[in-house]
Order: structure tokens, then sequence, then C-alpha cells
């Protein structure tokens, strides 16, 4: 079990990561074994899931989930990732990756059974805020550079959300590793207001 200060949540480690830190109690720092992933390839020819996930219970009807990710990219498909997580089959996550042109980018994926993948808004820099909202039944993604303006990429739902879990994953899905970070963590007990202008 892993206390989290900046939110004052309980988490656990669904998959171990190869190391694993805070740093000044404010900045979570994971690093990724090799070839790790979680996707379920739409055409049923792989189904991997061995990416670290370091995740928290939550029952809330309504919250807001924030962190700023870092990821030291070197390979493509490296990312740092927030996500929502019910089991292996039931799952999504907002991604910031490595694309296969090099450049790093918002990517999405929603799991029911099978992933739906989309590569969203290319970052100049390697540091974005991610954010998950959760209203009701509905997920929405959205991502910042300031914190101050958000940009929708996703709003959908999961088929199965009894057990379900948030958190942090890092990924590295055909590199020798990567380490993201996460800062600035926040949780909040709040409906977002409007999902199209993240306010």
């Amino acid at each position: 079990m892993i206390y989290l200060p900046q939110i004052d949540k309980k988490a656990t480690w669904e998959t171990k990561p190869k190391k694993w830190n805070f740093e000044n109690e404010e900045i979570l720092k994971i690093e990724a074994e090799k070839e790790t992933d979680l996707f379920n390839d739409p055409n049923r020819t792989i189904k991997k899931n061995n990416s670290s996930k370091l995740l928290f219970n939550t029952e809330e009807d309504d919250f807001i989930f924030i962190s700023k990710v870092k990821v030291d990219f070197k390979d493509t498909f490296d990312a740092g990732v927030l996500m929502l997580y019910n089991n292996e089959d039931y799952w999504a996550k907002l991604c910031f990756e490595f694309s296969p042109q090099k450049k790093p980018t918002i990517v999405s994926v929603v799991n029911n059974k099978l992933s739906d993948d989309c590569n969203s808004t290319i970052i100049k820099d390697n540091e974005v805020y991610l954010r998950i909202s959760k209203m009701g039944n509905a997920f929405a993604f959205h991502y910042s550079i300031d914190k101050d303006h958000w940009h929708m990429i996703r709003y959908f739902s999961l088929e199965k959300i009894e057990d379900l879990k948030i958190g942090f994953s890092v990924q590295s899905p055909v590199g020798n590793g990567c380490i993201a970070s996460f800062s600035h963590i926040d949780f909040l007990k709040k409906k977002l207001s409007d999902i199209r202008n993240g306010s």
C-alpha cells in the first residue's frame, strides 16, 4: 500500500514497475520495464497487460483527477499515463506518448473488451497536464499546457465500472523502458461543469 499525500489516498500496484520513488513527497517517478503495454488489438491479434499501474479506489459519482506528466521519451510509444481501470477488459487510458513520427502526442485508448485507439494533439515540450473527469456514468479526457485552458480529447463511457480504480501508469511497448514523472497531482470531488470548454 502506498500513500499519496497530495490527494490523501492509498494506492496499490496492479503491476509493479522497474523502479519508483517520491521526490520531496510531491513528484511520483515511475520507471517502466521494457516491452510493457496495455492494449487489446481491435483485430484480436494482440492482448497485452503488463504495463506498470498504480491505482486507487474511488466510489464518487463525480470527480476530477489531474496531474502534470513529464516523460523521458526514448522509443516509440513510450508514455506516461492517467487511467481508469476496472479489469483487463474494461479500462481507459489518457497517454502522453512518443509517436512513430517522434513527436510527444496526446493519445487516448478506450477499451470495452477491444481497444479504440486515437492519436490526437502534438505537444511541443516533454510535459503536459492531463485530466480525467467522471460525471455519473460518463467520462472525459482533457489536456492543458498551462492548467488554465483545457482541451477535450474524448467523451465516452465504459461498459463496466463496478470495481473502478484510477491512477498512474508508464509504458514502453517496443523500448527498453522509460521514466515518467507525475506532479501537481489533484483529486477533486466535484462535477465538471462543461466538458466542451473544460471548465
